[in-house]
């Protein structure tokens, strides 16, 4: 049980922190929603 978990997650890790989007110039998912939330807070600022 204790191997599937960790099969799991590693999984979930790799999908969520080293897979590369096209759509967000072949940036990790999670680097592309850093970089979302960082040019939407600037926005909010400058309006």
């Amino acid at each position: 049980m204790q191997d599937l978990e960790m099969a799991t997650l590693g999984s979930v890790d790799w999908f969520n922190n080293s897979r590369l989007l096209g759509t967000s110039g072949n940036a990790p998912p999670a680097e592309a929603e850093e970089t979302f939330y960082a040019q939407r807070d600037v926005l909010d600022m400058v309006a």
